[in-house]
């Protein structure tokens, strides 16, 4: 069997075609076993040794500043951060509304983009080395052989952490309602806003992960003792969710004008209630519009085939009879 496989390429890539196939599969398990690389844990307490030891001078005093990501990627940090504050505040902040909160983050994304970029530009120029020695083609082939695949691997991160933003932002959407009448029964129960939303956070961590994690970062801000009102607007910031900056607005509001935090939560977990039917209802009034073109070519044609075409068939033997 491998003897007929090894005679295959050859026959089909020349001599070298068994060589070009192994090489580029080593290429793309090496693209694929990178993410799981850069993911990898590090052990805390070898994490501090080596901060420690980085942090150390040469007059012997020791920094209080830990490293911001790992070694790994520090020496290119030049090259995978943006120069721009302001481009490299808005990857951050979509990174972070992604999920991704590493310290690390960015570098990494850019990194992941560079070496996806020259991976698949690379696997195009070996697929039209591969075409050029079978075959003749043009030069206009050869080059979007070359570029699509380069320009699929750089912005494929970029769609991937799209997704993610789009996919955290509709389950916050979807479960910020029943967060919201959790910690109004929690708040009426006797319990601060800063317990309520700790408990809130543990509640729905199952159903919604993505709030959960929002709610226990604010829980655990408050906990370090970061002023609250900034606290709810990074909170706000973060999710990227109109609902919950309305919701900071209300909190704030609350606490500067002196007003009953549970008053205020029952008005606006009512609001988000109501919104959440009418999400409901507009998406099942779309649903017979977005149903329209479907039923008309899934059905329409078939009906007229059943229809018409025995008086077609009965015309065409009338015909040939004739």
């Amino acid at each position: 069997m491998l003897d007929g496989l090894n005679q295959f390429l050859t026959d089909a890539l020349g001599p070298l075609g068994p060589l070009l196939v192994v090489g580029g599969l080593g290429l793309i398990l090496i693209i694929l076993a990178l993410p799981t690389m850069l993911k990898r844990q590090v052990d805390p307490l070898d994490r501090l040794k080596k901060d420690t030891g980085r942090g150390a001078g040469s007059d012997g005093k020791v920094s209080l500043r830990a490293g911001s990501s790992g070694p790994r990627l520090d020496r290119f940090a030049e090259f995978l951060e943006p120069k721009n504050e302001e481009e490299y505040s808005a990857t951050r902040l979509k990174l972070l509304r992604a999920g991704y909160r590493g310290k690390g983050a960015v570098r990494s994304y850019h990194f992941i983009q560079f070496v996806l970029g020259i991976g698949m530009l690379t696997l195009g120029v070996l697929i039209t080395i591969v075409k050029t020695a079978t075959g003749n083609p043009s030069i206009l082939s050869s080059v979007l052989t070359i570029m699509i695949p380069g320009l699929i691997g750089y912005y494929l991160p970029r769609y991937w952490v799209e997704r993610r933003v789009q996919a955290r932002r509709d389950e916050i959407v979807n479960g910020f309602p029943d967060a919201l009448d959790m910690m109004l029964v929690c708040v009426e129960a006797g319990q601060s806003l800063d317990q309520s939303i700790v408990r809130v956070s543990k509640e729905i961590k199952v159903g919604y992960p993505a709030l959960s994690e929002e709610f226990e970062t604010v829980a655990n801000e408050l906990k370090a003792g970061k002023d609250r009102i900034q606290v709810l607007k990074d909170m706000g910031e973060r999710a990227g969710v109109p609902d919950v900056s309305s919701f900071v607005t209300v909190m704030i509001q609350s606490a500067s004008f002196g007003t009953s935090i549970a008053d205020a939560l029952r008005v606006y977990a009512a609001e988000m209630r109501d919104k959440r039917i009418m999400r409901a209802e507009e998406k099942a009034n779309v649903l017979p519009t977005k149903l329209t073109l479907g039923t008309m070519m899934f059905t329409v044609p078939p009906l007229l085939i059943i229809l018409i075409g025995p008086s077609i068939y009965g015309i065409y033997t009338t015909l040939q009879n004739f």
